[in-house]
């Protein structure tokens, strides 16, 4: 008699064992990928946006996930999530879910700057000091370099990222020597890429509302000759 050998994922049934080993249909496909990063971090966000959106509390299984029509679409937006490395994964996978945004259109760099500008209009001082310091300090691991020597030595195209990425906030960029000399290298487009992060208008209100968090954010500067 002929043994059957059977996929487990789509119950396809051959004949010799090798077969069944080289077949690979797309739950075989999701099933090996389980454990790359982009997928867990859609598992991650499909299992949230039910939870959120839903309002079911019930943990969502890895199976569940994979048999979800919309599979593909939370694996495109894991990827966008490993690639940019946003700031605070985890609260931009809660703000997207809660934005009322469709899912198509969660990979747009338009709702992630947006997002952005939110989170640094809005932080504290004190956790802008300390995010953009650990900036830094990656900054300088990799240049072999110090920290506070960042907008000395940064390339100008790097700091426009970074900036405009939210790495570095306007709480240091604007209230240190070496941050505003660093402003004064960057060119005109640099400038404009920039400018709704360092939006003068805001900071200058924010600034005067807040004296003490300025004099805090100036002396951290001082202290730390940036």
């Amino acid at each position: 008699m002929t043994t059957a050998y059977n996929c487990d994922h789509c119950n396809a049934k051959f004949t010799k064992e090798k077969t069944l080993f080289v077949h690979m249909c797309e739950q075989k496909r999701r099933h090996l990928a389980k454990n790359e990063k982009h997928v867990q971090l859609a598992y991650q966000t499909y299992d949230k946006f039910y939870k959120l959106a839903q309002k079911n509390d019930k943990t969502k299984t890895y199976e569940e996930f994979a048999q979800s029509p919309y599979y593909n679409a939370f694996v495109k937006f894991g990827s966008f999530l490993s690639n940019v490395n946003p700031l605070y994964p985890e609260k931009y996978i809660d703000y997207v879910v809660t934005s009322g945004v469709k899912l198509d259109h969660w990979c747009r760099e338009s709702l992630y700057e947006e997002y952005v500008l939110n989170l640094i209009k809005n932080e504290p001082v004190e956790i802008a000091l300390q995010r953009s310091i650990i900036h830094m300090n990656d900054w300088a691991s990799t240049h072999d370099s110090i920290w506070n020597h960042y907008f000395l030595y940064v390339s100008t195209n790097r700091a426009t990222f970074d900036i405009k990425d939210g790495k570095i906030s306007p709480w240091v960029l604007l209230n240190s020597d070496t941050g505003k000399k660093l402003l004064a290298t960057l060119n005109d487009e640099q400038l404009v890429s920039i400018g709704t992060t360092i939006d003068p208008e805001f900071w200058i209100k924010k600034f005067k509302s807040l004296p003490d968090d300025v004099d805090f954010a100036r002396q951290i500067a001082k202290e730390s000759n940036l």
